[in-house]
C-alpha cells in the first residue's frame, strides 16, 4: 500500500532539490530517487518554481544557439530518413505481398 503519512520538508531542502533538477537538467525521477522523495512531490516543486520564475531564464549563449541549430538540423535529417525508410518498407512489403500472392496462385492452379 502507499504511504499514508505526510512528510514535511524544509524550504531549504525543497529549494536544493529543485535546483538539482533545474541546474543539472537531470530527470525529476532520477533526482527524486536519489533524494528518497516522491517523483510527484518533486515534480510539483519544480513546476511551482518554473511558474514563479517563468520570465527569468537567461538568454541562450552563442554556443547554446549554435548547438540548438545543429540539433534541429539533425532532427530534420532524421525525420527525412525515417520517412524514406517508411516508404521503402511499405514498398518492400507490397513486393513481398505480390510475390506471395503469385506463388500461391501457381500452387493452387
Amino acid at each position: 500500500m502507499g504511504r499514508t503519512t505526510r512528510s514535511n520538508f524544509s524550504p531549504e531542502f525543497r529549494d536544493d532539490a529543485v535546483k538539482l533538477v533545474i541546474d543539472s537538467s537531470r530527470p525529476i525521477a532520477q533526482v527524486a530517487r536519489e533524494l528518497g522523495i516522491g517523483e510527484a512531490t518533486l515534480g510539483n516543486w519544480v513546476n511551482k518554481y518554473r511558474r514563479e520564475h517563468a520570465g527569468e531564464e537567461a538568454p541562450l549563449t552563442v554556443n547554446d544557439r549554435a548547438r540548438l541549430r545543429e540539433v534541429e538540423r539533425q532532427l530534420r535529417e532524421v525525420k527525412m530518413e525515417n520517412e524514406f525508410l517508411k516508404k521503402a518498407a511499405s514498398y518492400a512489403g507490397d513486393i513481398c505481398q505480390e510475390a506471395a500472392s503469385s506463388s500461391f496462385s501457381r500452387i493452387a492452379a
